[in-house]
């Protein structure tokens, strides 16, 4: 790495693990680890006490400033679940400071990282609204009586609507997948298992959620290419 000026950022979700240092030791453990073995060092530190639901994250202004400020990179331990962190990384993409992750060695530094963190940030981004359009419609159905039998029925029009619904989230999401597998395929990635690795490795959930396996990517390669 040719920028040896690096911030951390930690997150604990209580007070008590704030006090505890429960989490947050394993978190500078593993930034501690990963720096050592570029040869460098942290400049500065801050840490969150928040839950990771939550939007306000006035440490993490704090680190996007004082990297901007000493022009350095912010390291982050380790990167959750994409569906509560949707809104998270498009304030590191759109903050135009260098991120690097712990735990997604591949995703480097500069504007190439900022591109693949948008890319993630989207497929989140698109998979939280589909969960949301579906819990309010469940809602509204049942809603519509408010005594006796409260179950729905649907009708094949109802049936044919969802999916249609349940056609277009897939191919909305592969379509989002296929540029991640190009960039892939261009680092020599070219067989099942690591394209999976691959996806695994950058924190891209399966369709179904879990880890990606061979036969999952292959049946996402069918689909593009269908």
């Amino acid at each position: 790495m040719t920028n040896t000026k690096f911030i951390a950022y930690y997150r604990v979700s209580t007070d008590k693990q704030g006090r505890s240092g429960l989490g947050l030791e394993a978190q500078r453990k593993a930034v501690l680890d990963y720096l050592n073995g570029n040869g460098c060092g942290t400049i500065s530190e801050f840490t969150e006490v928040e839950s990771g639901k939550k939007d306000n994250r006035p440490q993490l202004n704090k680190a996007l400033a004082a990297c901007r400020l000493h022009h350095a990179t912010l390291v982050i331990a380790k990167l959750d679940r994409l569906s509560r962190n949707q809104q998270f990384l498009m304030g590191l993409v759109n903050s135009g400071v260098d991120v690097v992750f712990c735990d997604l060695p591949d995703v480097p530094p500069g504007a190439t990282g900022r591109f693949i963190l948008q890319q993630m940030a989207s497929v989140a981004e698109l998979e939280r609204g589909l969960i949301s359009e579906r819990t309010k419609a469940a809602l509204a159905r049942s809603t519509k009586k408010l005594g006796g039998f409260r179950g729905y029925v649907p009708s094949d029009e109802d049936r044919t609507k969802a999916a249609q619904a349940k056609a277009e989230k897939a191919t909305s999401r592969d379509g989002a997948l296929g540029p991640e597998l190009e960039r892939l395929k261009a680092e020599g990635v070219t067989s099942l298992r690591a394209l999976a690795d691959g996806l695994n490795q950058r924190g891209i959930p399966a369709p179904r959620g879990g880890d990606w396996k061979a036969t999952s990517v292959k049946r996402l390669l069918n689909r593009i290419a269908a």
